[in-house]
């Protein structure tokens, strides 16, 4: 039966007056009679854009592949430097960590298929044919001969090293020692796919494959997708064929993407929720006065940062990149706007990796800015073009949007409008370069510098900057195949000073994770990645 507009806006209101009053009057709440199923309540931040393990790249992706897919190894429930079996039961190395050896599990696809190492080289084949067109393809240029498959100039994958001995026993062959190769393991590139589905509906190289929808969906990990309701909730329930299904304590997760942070915060204090995806900044001393309880404020691997169209004049002048970046007074931003024990961030990769002392290149300094504006034709900031800030779709984005617009408009003379987008056409108006100045976010894939800054080398799917430089290219090269990891990381350090030094981009803060969290979810600790492994997370009543 259809329902008239009027219809549903009157039965809306009027659930959410019965709900308003059923709290008021102290009867249980969502996030009460969610305790008691076994069902976990999260904030997911915006719409996927889609659940294909190889051609998403958000975190509200990621927080939900987490549920449904596991690769060969997995996240520890305490250390994200702890990688934990998945579904390679055990693994070694050789000495020089080039070529690692995965003795796999008896594990089930949801359609019964059992999860081979063939299904393994068949994921990465499929990530690694540039048909495919997948922007996290570059994540896997630590495997021999995977940037030559990928850039077409060899045409036969067995010429990549990944080989499956038999059903059970997979051997990844590397381009040079890399032992932080397991950390990589736990991205949502490397997860697999199952080989059937993929065929069944358009194929290895097909983009818009019918396997990840609701009706279709193939998945190995602790949950399997249950429900999916565009803008509105996406639900997984307990997968019993799971290897380890005796771990797993919740029933289900409901992943809500709400991008209005306001909204998000009034169903946490409403008893709809049992996380929330972010917390408005304004709002962080407030609840650390109401509810010290719940306010969780955790170090977080990640840069905010603001990219820049380097084909877009005038953004194509260095000069006007630099200037743009030495007025930000990131200080006084994290103290005034942001609110959550974030850094100023002087360098791209954030501080904390060991081993890789954070860059102190880019300080405030605004006469020098002035200068440099100055130089590349805009005393004052006259005469400089109009140009625009691009957002997603959020409060937070637009004060921090808000807060840069007038720091350039009162130390350059400049004047920069500010538009959102919602995510997916967001992250396509960025990798199509239809922007001029657009915010971003990268959170560490795993620990370590090449998670950073392998991203911005010519053509990765995650530049979107335009951006290109043959030295630097050279040295993520060189930095892949060291001998030594001290080599590595003096090498890296040489190709952030080349990023920084052209500022495609515009580093602003180093994260921290700013959450609402209600204290009956257990299991859930501080992670420097933020990967928290569900099947450990509980609901404790009471």
């Amino acid at each position: 039966m259809m329902i008239s507009n009027a219809t549903r806006f009157f039965r809306g209101a009027l659930a959410t007056l019965c709900c308003s009053l059923l709290v008021a009057c102290g009867g249980p709440t969502e996030a009460d009679r969610a305790v008691e199923e076994g069902i976990l309540l999260i904030g997911n931040g915006s719409e996927p854009k889609g659940l294909d393990p190889q051609l998403v790249t958000g975190v509200p992706e990621s927080q939900l592949l987490r549920a449904l897919m596991e690769g060969l190894v997995a996240p520890d429930p305490n250390d994200d430097l702890a990688p934990a079996p998945g579904m390679a039961e055990t693994w070694e190395s050789n000495a020089d960590y080039t070529v690692w050896t995965f003795n796999l599990r008896d594990a089930k696809w949801t359609n019964g298929d059992p999860v081979t190492a063939g299904d393994f080289v068949y994921s990465w084949q499929r990530i690694l044919s540039p048909a495919l067109g997948a922007e996290y393809a570059e994540m896997l240029y630590v495997i021999r001969g995977a940037e030559d498959f990928h850039a077409g100039r060899t045409t036969d994958f067995s010429q990549v090293g990944v080989r499956a001995i038999d059903d059970r026993t997979l051997e990844v062959t590397l381009e040079g020692p890399t032992p932080h190769f397991l950390g990589m393991l736990m991205h949502t590139s490397f997860l697999p796919v199952n080989p059937r589905a993929v065929e069944e509906h358009g194929g290895m190289t097909d983009r818009q494959s019918g396997w990840s929808t609701l009706e279709n969906y193939v998945s190995n990990g602790p949950f399997k997708l249950k429900t999916w309701v565009t803008n509105q909730v996406i639900e997984v329930e307990r997968n019993p064929d799971y290897w380890d299904a005796a771990t797993v304590q919740l029933n289900g997760i409901r992943f809500f993407p709400i991008d209005n942070v306001g909204t998000e915060e009034a169903m946490f204090r409403d008893g709809r929720l049992h996380l929330t995806h972010t917390v408005s900044p304004d709002k962080i001393p407030s609840f650390r006065a109401e509810m010290p309880d719940k306010l969780r404020i955790e170090p977080y691997l990640g840069s905010y940062f603001y990219r820049i169209n380097t084909t877009r004049p005038p953004f194509n002048d260095v000069r006007v990149r630099r200037a743009l970046a030495l007025a930000i007074d990131k200080q006084l931003l994290v103290d005034r706007v942001t609110q959550g024990g974030q850094a100023p961030a002087t360098g791209f990769t954030p501080s904390g990796i060991a081993g890789y002392p954070a860059s102190t290149a880019v300080q405030y300094n605004p006469d020098e800015a002035r200068r440099l504006l100055a130089e590349a034709g805009y005393p004052d900031g006259r005469g400089f073009p109009s140009a625009e800030i691009l957002i997603n779709t959020s409060e937070s984005h637009r004060k921090i949007a808000q807060a840069l617009q007038a720091m350039w408009k009162d130390k350059l003379g400049i004047d920069v409008g500010i538009y959102n987008q919602e995510w997916k056409v967001y992250l396509d108006s960025q990798s199509q370069l239809n922007y001029d100045i657009s915010r971003a976010g990268w959170i560490g894939d795993y620990v370590h510098p090449t998670s950073f800054l392998d991203i911005f080398t010519s053509g990765n799917g995650n530049n979107d900057t335009g951006w290109s430089n043959a030295a630097y290219d050279a040295l993520i090269r060189r930095a892949r195949v060291a001998q030594a990891e001290d080599e590595r990381m003096q090498i890296l350090s040489q190709a952030e000073a080349i990023l920084l030094d052209e500022m495609p981009i515009i580093p602003i803060y180093w994260y921290t994770r700013v959450y609402l969290k209600d204290p009956r979810v257990q299991g859930w600790e501080p992670k420097l990645l933020d990967n928290h492994p569900y099947k450990y997370v509980s609901l404790r009543a009471g």
